[in-house]
């Protein structure tokens, strides 16, 4: 079973990309994030009619995920229990963000995750993506207690370590690279979980992100902030974990691509 994560930046700009990528790359699983609609204006029949039951998690112009699967899904959940509230602005809290959805496909739950970027900081913002981090790993823990295959995929907005960026001199004020945000990523590993694609490979650059400024696209400036953590259950079943540059090379694309893992059945 082949599933990815994908980071579309708008399902409105990118749909004809989208469309390209799932009949050419065919996952049986994709997680999308930032799709930046309300449900019912997501194109849901142009993905339905190539072989996807969709289901969405929206928010109108921000935020917002998705999971598309050529298989049934059950005990689909909208949100991350416990957030009940957005960042503070102006010293009051904004209404929940669309964030984080989960759904079992065959026997394997998958959570499509689109984390707080968390800048600036220090501030607010960055206050919430600790927080929202925290229920996360909350999350997480129960999720491993049900023993079952888990997937939590999704954009993290976390650069897990100074070699999954081009230029970390670049990045130290960064909320993607802070101490806080690394340490929490790595509570979620050292609960059992593991980095599919460093389990494949395990050192060396693998950009998911590349800015559209100051081309870093074609001097391969990127950075990794997408990622697919797997339980024990599910790292057992894994056969490959990869990252698809091919919809970044296309007209009009998200600045983020596509990474997936195959499972055996």
């Amino acid at each position: 079973m082949k599933i990815a994560t994908f980071n579309i930046n708008g399902i409105k700009a990118r749909l004809p990309r989208l469309l390209e990528w799932l009949e050419e790359f065919k996952p049986d699983v994709a997680c999308l994030q930032e799709i930046k609609s309300v449900d019912e204006n997501f194109p849901r029949l142009e993905i339905e009619a190539l072989g996807y039951q969709v289901e969405t998690h929206g928010q109108k112009a921000f935020n917002g995920v998705a999971i598309l699967s050529k298989h049934p899904m059950e005990d689909i959940m909208r949100g991350l229990p416990e957030i009940t509230q957005g960042p503070k602005k102006d010293g009051e809290a904004t209404p929940e963000q669309a964030r984080y959805m989960e759904a079992t496909i065959k026997g394997v739950r998958i959570a499509t995750i689109y984390l707080p970027n968390g800048n600036p900081q220090p501030g607010p913002k960055f206050d919430y993506k600790l927080i929202w981090m925290d229920k996360l790993i909350k999350r997480a823990v129960i999720l491993l207690k049900s023993e079952q295959a888990v997937v939590l995929a999704g954009d993290y907005n976390v650069i897990p370590k100074n070699e999954d960026c081009y230029n970390p001199a670049n990045w130290v004020n960064d909320a993607l690279t802070q101490p806080e945000s690394r340490s929490a990523y790595q509570t979620i590993l050292n609960l059992g979980y593991s980095d599919a694609l460093r389990q494949i490979h395990p050192s060396g650059q693998q950009f998911t992100f590349w800015d559209y400024q100051a081309g870093a696209w074609q001097k391969d400036h990127g950075i990794r902030i997408d990622h697919l953590l797997l339980s024990p259950q599910a790292i057992d079943r894994l056969e490959g974990c990869e990252v698809d540059k091919a919809p970044r090379t296309k007209e009009t694309p998200s600045d983020h691509t596509p990474v997936w893992i195959e499972l055996s059945e």
